[in-house]
């Protein structure tokens, strides 16, 4: 009744401002849902850290060992990689232990990532023992003593024994807690159930508290592939299941396949391990003497010297298992960059340590000319003795030339995902030769950074430009020192 007897005009109007507000109200909920916003976010694919050698994947040789010129990261140094071919294929064959081999050569020519190539060559199973040489110089442990450590660090012995364990791929992994026997509050682990899975079937186990203990210790977790020790009860993770290959995991060292067979069976175990780790548990016995009782205890960090005596028992225990069949002695490689930080004490302790039976192989690097040996006045080629350098393999590395210097820094600027155009590449190339290839390497970054402050996605010649202008090299600071020396204290 209310709206029959209003004038037509005002009906009208009425029912138009009524559209107008249901309109208003449409319109805003349109833009509330233009509003929101969806944005595509960077892929969490884990990416590899960038380090200097990161580009080095071996050392680029066909099978006839000559060098591709530009293979595996490297650009040049053909004769080098030759060399180091061959010294591969005598370790593979076990004709080069307790020899040594010495890369020499400029700055920034190639020599620390030779002896990584080697390393990437010989494989994960051969042991690669990196250190410097002013490493030994230390107020804990005597010189000798750290290099002993390192030599030991670099012999590997890959046991082999034949075990009843129970493998596979865990699918369930459930720790069962009871009211924990000391009272209060708190809560202990009675057992734990673990479901494993093989190509052949499943099986459910109830386990010990003290094997959950070193399932914890191992980062086990469900889709890892185990196994465990059916008399020891000790716990080992192979890797990751390959069905999760695809998953973004942090924690996967390496993908490995569905085991085969039965859960429970007898398996050969093979264990890599060097001698520093049976030095080191050797010094805290606990529990069983035999070896695998002294791996159990690796993982317990403490800094102790180890006496001599301690190691001669030690390498009687190991060749009387290489002479029974149970172990095989591994010689891997000790890689001492720097060699010319070591002295005289140092120089004739690897004189010894070399003609010992159990004695890696030692790859040394120098950027020295002839200087004095470090604690003398007696000068020599390299800062090392005429007796000891008899005993090396001599392997030289050449200086870059420009188009090579332009090759490495593609190289380089490919692996840190930084787009740079030819005549930039030239320019950085130019820089190289009139400074160091290393200083070139590091305009890339800051260069990158520059590029996109100035709106571009890739690195231009005139960027270089303004970082060149803000970031010294040696030979320039250099200069500039002997110019203002009167302004610095000397």
């Amino acid at each position: 009744m209310g709206y029959e007897f209003l004038d037509p005009a005002v009906k009208k109007n009425t029912i138009k401002a009524d559209i107008d507000t249901q309109t208003k109200i449409k319109d805003n909920e349109n833009n509330t849902k233009k509003k929101m916003k969806i944005e595509e976010v960077q892929s969490t694919t884990k990416k590899q850290r960038i380090a200097t050698h990161t580009h080095i994947k071996g050392l680029g040789l066909e099978a006839t060992g000559k060098a591709i010129p530009l293979a595996a990261g490297f650009v040049g140094q053909v004769a080098a990689r030759e060399a180091g071919g061959l010294v591969v294929d005598m370790i593979r064959q076990r004709k080069m232990a307790g020899r040594a081999l010495l890369f020499a050569g400029p700055p920034g020519t190639g020599k620390t990532a030779l002896a990584l190539g080697i390393s990437q060559e010989l494989g994960t199973k051969v042991p690669f023992c990196p250190m410097v040489g002013s490493e030994v110089y230390s107020s804990e442990v005597k010189k000798t003593e750290v290099l002993m450590e390192n030599f030991r660090r670099a012999i590997g012995l890959r046991i082999k024994e034949n075990k009843e364990v129970y493998e596979g791929e865990v699918t369930e992994l459930s720790p069962e807690e009871t009211e924990s026997v000391t009272g209060g509050y708190g809560k202990a682990i009675s057992h734990v159930i673990i479901g494993l899975k093989t190509v052949k079937g499943t099986k459910q186990l109830k386990l010990d508290p003290t094997i959950y203990d070193a399932l914890i210790k191992e980062k086990v977790a469900v889709g890892d592939v185990i196994y465990i020790e059916a008399n020891s009860g000790a716990v080992k993770r192979v890797g990751r299941s390959d069905a999760f290959a695809t998953e973004f995991d942090l924690e996967a060292e390496e993908y490995v396949p569905l085991p085969k067979g039965e859960v429970h069976k007898k398996k050969e175990i093979v264990q890599d391990v060097t001698l520093h780790d049976l030095d080191a548990a050797n010094a805290r016995p606990q529990g069983g003497q035999d070896i695998m009782s002294l791996m159990g205890q690796m993982m317990k960090p403490r800094k102790t010297e180890i006496t001599d005596k301690l190691r001669q028992e030690i390498n009687k225990v190991v060749n009387r298992y290489i002479d029974d069949g149970v172990a095989e002695l591994v010689p891997g490689v000790l890689f001492i960059d720097e060699v010319h930080m070591l002295d005289m004490e140092c120089f004739s302790y690897l004189n010894r340590a070399l003609e010992s039976s159990l004695s890696p192989i030692v790859i040394f690097a120098t950027n020295r000319g002839i200087c004095t040996v470090r604690g003398t006045d007696m000068s020599s080629p390299h800062g090392i003795p005429v007796d000891l350098l008899d005993r090396l393999v001599i392997i030289r590395t050449e200086t870059y030339g420009p188009a090579e210097m332009i090759q490495i820094l593609a190289i380089r600027a490919q692996v840190e995902e930084i787009s740079i155009d030819e005549e930039s590449l030239a320019y950085l190339g130019e820089i190289g030769q009139q400074a160091s290839l290393r200083h070139a390497v590091q305009l890339l970054s800051p260069g990158s950074v520059v590029a996109k402050m100035n709106g571009r996605e890739g690195i231009c010649k005139a960027d270089l430009e303004e970082v060149s202008s803000l970031y010294l090299n040696a030979k320039s600071s250099a200069k500039l020192l002997q110019e203002q020396q009167d302004r610095y204290i000397s």
